[in-house]
């Protein structure tokens, strides 16, 4: 399947949609990550008592953040980091496939870098 290269006006547009679905997956993370010391001794424990309640609720925060990351995915757009909420939009610049760069709690796209250079080469849109 050919991929989808985005505009940065339909990159922004996307972002409609992905701003609320990351903004829970970040507060889903974060739940889980809150959890994380007792998840294994309650792995221990629920496995010969037949099941634990922190476990079932981690079990449906997985479930909900496995659902969100591929509503984020259908878009086109590739999850590069899920603790910051790392975005890349495929686009082309010149005939040449490069990446519109998004962080969760940016504003609109204002960078982008190219195939390579990952993160740390990011450059503003002006010189998209």
């Amino acid at each position: 399947m050919e991929p989808h290269y985005f505009t940065v006006d339909e990159a922004n547009a996307a972002l409609e949609i992905i701003r609320p679905l990351l903004k829970e997956i970040l507060g889903i993370r974060d739940e889980i990550l809150s959890k994380q010391p007792e998840v294994w001794p309650a792995i221990e424990r629920s496995a010969g008592n037949g099941g634990n309640a922190t476990l079932s609720k981690i079990a449906d925060d997985f479930d909900r953040l496995d659902t969100l990351v591929h509503k984020v995915l259908a878009t086109g757009v590739q999850v590069k980091d899920i603790n910051i909420g790392l975005l890349d939009f495929p686009a082309l610049r010149h005939g040449q496939e490069v990446l519109l760069c998004w962080k969760y709690g940016e504003g609109e796209i204002a960078f982008w870098h190219e195939m390579e250079t990952g993160y740390a080469g990011r450059r503003p849109i002006e010189e998209f």
